[in-house]
């Protein structure tokens, strides 16, 4: 796929374009996301890339359309785990409701950027070692081994990025309004704002480990990778309000995710193999493999994810005691919600 240079700078403008007027459009006055604005905008970034998709059918062809149609689906249903470890950093960090849109909007945007460097990096790595499959393959079979010991069990303690910034990062205890920075008894100190802001972003960075190898493995287009990532995660902070209490009855997630990362792990050894030039293997020589399409890698993801949701949903109705209530407390509930008795509380706290 022959891509210009000029369609990689129109391909970036126009997803900074979107995000700006998103930041305008929806953060210009902070409130708490409802269900019907989520939905609207859900819907909004599924049809961008539906169109996106398109257009790469009607310019490159259905090959590749069919690619990156895949890559986005595996991205975005990755992307829902994902949301598990939002939901406790945002609880952790006690983040109003009003102010949780911004959050993961700026936090998504340096995963992003960081995705963006990881992926070259991969694009780079394939086209130099051919034997990067392989270790692409290994990284998604250990996770896909992993989620499936984890069950519908989710780990609820407070993410190792968030306790490390918490301790060595000098804090203040409550937010002030949107600002990352505030001056209390004299000092300047951080706010939560920022905190949470990094926290999502690097913990993102960490999912994109198996993420980002997965899609690998049904394009090494390093423009389908990376625009397949970009309309995943633009449209992931939408699905966190969306989601809501849904998330949680989710249950076999991590069983349909290991599926389908084991699935794509599998694709790779296959290709790799098929295309193999290393001496150990074979003398060198390809391997007569059978290879999968992207036809039936795409059937294989979208039939996972429907029976996983399926089984789930009834599952959680048929025994209600799977469900573990998400640990986001209301809007008028969170510390930081009175925003009013901020530098009070602050004030004495840096006193201590």
């Amino acid at each position: 796929m022959n891509v210009p240079v000029w369609l990689w700078f129109a391909t970036i403008g126009g997803l900074v374009a979107i995000i700006l007027a998103d930041l305008f459009l929806v953060d210009r006055k902070p409130h708490a996301v409802t269900i019907k604005e989520a939905t609207r905008w859900v819907l909004f970034y599924v049809a961008l890339a539906v169109l996106f998709g398109l257009g790469i059918w009607f310019f490159a062809g259905g090959a590749f359309a069919g690619e990156f149609f895949a890559g986005y689906i595996t991205e975005y249903s990755l992307s829902v785990d994902n949301l598990f470890v939002f939901v406790i950093i945002m609880a952790a960090f006690s983040v109003p409701a009003e102010h949780q849109h911004r959050v993961l909007l700026v936090g998504i945007v340096i995963a992003l950027i960081m995705r963006g460097i990881f992926i070259a990096i991969g694009a780079a790595a394939i086209a130099a070692f051919s034997w990067v499959f392989y270790l692409f393959a290994a990284i998604l079979v250990i996770t896909a081994i992993n989620l499936a010991r984890q069950g519908t069990e989710h780990d609820d303690g407070e993410p190792a990025p968030v306790r490390l910034l918490r301790k060595y990062l000098p804090v203040t205890e409550m937010f002030h309004g949107t600002k990352l920075s505030a001056r209390v008894d004299g000092k300047r100190l951080l706010t939560p704002m920022l905190m949470v802001m990094l926290a999502i972003g690097f913990t993102d960075l960490l999912f994109a480990l198996d993420s980002i190898p997965a899609i690998f493995g049904l394009t090494q287009e390093p423009f389908l990778v990376f625009t397949a990532n970009a309309f995943a995660l633009m449209g992931l902070r939408q699905l966190y309000f969306l989601l809501g209490g849904l998330l949680s009855r989710l249950v076999y997630l991590s069983y349909g995710l290991s599926v389908i990362l084991a699935f794509i792990g599998v694709k790779l050894v296959l290709e790799a193999l098929h295309e193999n030039n290393l001496p150990f293997i074979n003398g060198g020589e390809p391997v007569p493999v059978p290879t999968v399409g992207i036809g039936l890698s795409l059937s294989v993801i979208i039939g996972v994810l429907a029976i996983t949701t399926v089984a789930s949903l009834v599952k959680a109705r048929r025994d209600p005691s799977v469900v573990h209530a998400p640990p986001v407390a209301a809007a008028e509930d969170q510390p930081g919600h009175d925003q009013a008795q901020a530098p009070e509380r602050d004030r004495s706290v840096a006193g201590e």
